[in-house]
């Protein structure tokens, strides 16, 4: 649910054990796949994406959800763009995510790096992250990561996922989430006005609902890749043979 900048700061310090903590976190449950879905209150739709997390010796290709027009895609948005490796690369991969995905987290501390080292640095693929929170804590994490540096932008959305157990299941989250920020060289005064500011949270809001309505973005991970569209994290093993067969 779209929220404005008032009810994402209310929500990080106001936020505690029980009742509402399961509400906040049941958007994103590890309920044993692979991808975090919408309600189908939220999406409209109905059903599971059924993906198989078995990978066998000979590496089966995930199946695609659905296509997308990456032209469109890849127009400007109110944010800018968070990506990384040459805009030239033959595949592109735009991943939807959400901070308090625990799968979006198995993505980034388990895959991305060895596909970052693999194709991002030899040329082959540029990586674009999109924000597609679920909740008041993934939208706080992702606009603190967006009012750092910008160079400490994909620094401190691996220090989240890394530190995800910690601060998105914290009694005092907005503690928890401000000594995470203080790393990467923010102030209490900073601090308060990154998630305070409302044409931020506008803005998420916005790349989220587009997502949602144009490309048919209902869960977390989802990755656009070439004109495909994949949802749910990926090993290695899956998400290289799935590029080589872009290549």
């Amino acid at each position: 649910m779209p929220m404005t900048s008032n009810s994402v700061f209310r929500a990080v310090p106001k936020l505690a054990a029980g009742v509402a903590l399961a509400v906040l976190l049941a958007a994103c449950s590890d309920s044993g796949g692979d991808a975090t879905r919408l309600s189908d209150a939220e999406n409209g739709a109905a059903g599971e994406v059924q993906i198989d997390p078995v990978t066998t010796a000979a590496v089966d290709l995930p199946s695609p959800d659905g296509n997308v027009d990456m032209d469109e895609v890849l127009e400007p948005g109110p944010l800018k763009e968070m990506s990384i490796g040459d805009a030239d690369a033959p595949v592109k991969i735009v991943e939807y995510m959400s901070m308090t995905c625990p799968h979006c987290a198995a993505f980034h501390n388990d895959t991305l790096k060895q596909i970052v080292t693999d194709y991002v640095d030899t040329g082959k693929v540029q990586f674009i992250l999109r924000e597609f929170p679920f909740d008041p804590r993934a939208t706080a994490a992702i606009m603190l990561a967006r009012c750092a540096p910008e160079d400490k932008f994909f620094p401190m959305v691996d220090v989240f996922l890394q530190q995800q157990s910690v601060w998105a299941r914290a009694q005092d989250a907005r503690q928890a989430l401000l000594d995470i920020s203080k790393l990467a060289g923010f102030t209490q005064e900073s601090f308060e006005a990154c998630l305070t500011n409302q044409k931020l949270v506008d803005d998420v809001n916005a790349v989220r609902k587009k997502a949602a309505e144009e490309f048919g973005v209902n869960s977390t991970p989802t990755f656009l890749i070439n004109g495909k569209r994949y949802s749910g994290n990926m090993s290695v093993e899956r998400m290289s043979a799935l590029i080589d067969s872009f290549l």
